[in-house]
């Protein structure tokens, strides 16, 4: 194996459950003698044994290679508080309301960092009705362009794909103050506020 579990992450995670080791042993059908060999560093689990070992330890395989766990804090379930994370191979677009290890084609996604707009991606908003129409003028090439728009409040995030070559204006049913996000492929992520008083 590339990456290896270490055995004092073993120890570790199965001592917070109050596990023996031949408790553990028992739930991923090896001996206590091989948990032992593990956390002594005598010897790694295989390949085959990470997703039950994970499963036994209560943490994922990712969570167990890269030996922490991640727990998401974010108890008051505000949605400002979450991530976005984009995937350079296929250009997948993950959210999550938290820290979280996540990945995509095989590659351990960074949370991306938000920056403030630049005159280039700066989004502009205007108010109809019960909607807002949100629009930018940027490139929509295919070297260079927005993958989308998302409008975040206290209580949800809508998120809008965009494509090469195509609009970069979208829709979203106005649902009060809150941020707008954008990702550029080359520049990354840009975050503006959207309070009512400013449309």
């Amino acid at each position: 194996m590339d990456c290896c579990v270490t055995g004092a992450v073993i120890r570790t995670l199965r001592e917070k459950l109050g596990m023996t080791q031949a408790e553990l042993a028992d739930k991923i059908c090896v001996s206590d003698k091989t948990v032992s060999k593990w956390e002594t560093g005598r010897g790694f689990p295989d390949v085959s044994l990470l997703e039950p070992l994970g499963s036994a330890l209560q943490v994922s395989v990712q969570e167990l290679l890269c030996g922490q766990a991640v727990r998401n804090m974010n108890r008051s379930s505000n949605m400002m508080k979450s991530r976005f994370h984009v995937c350079p191979a296929c250009g997948n677009v993950l959210f999550a309301r938290g820290d979280a290890v996540i990945s995509c084609c095989g590659i351990q996604l960074p949370a991306l960092e938000a920056q403030d707009p630049d005159p280039a991606h700066r989004l502009e908003i205007q108010k109809s009705e019960d909607e807002i129409l949100v629009t930018a003028n940027h490139s929509m090439s295919k070297d260079h362009f927005l993958s989308f728009v998302a409008y975040m409040t206290t209580d949800r995030c809508e998120i809008r794909a965009l494509y090469p070559e195509g609009s970069a204006d979208t829709r979203f049913l106005f649902r009060g103050s809150g941020w707008l996000f954008c990702w550029c492929n080359r520049h990354g992520l840009f975050r503006q506020r959207l309070d009512r008083r400013m449309i």
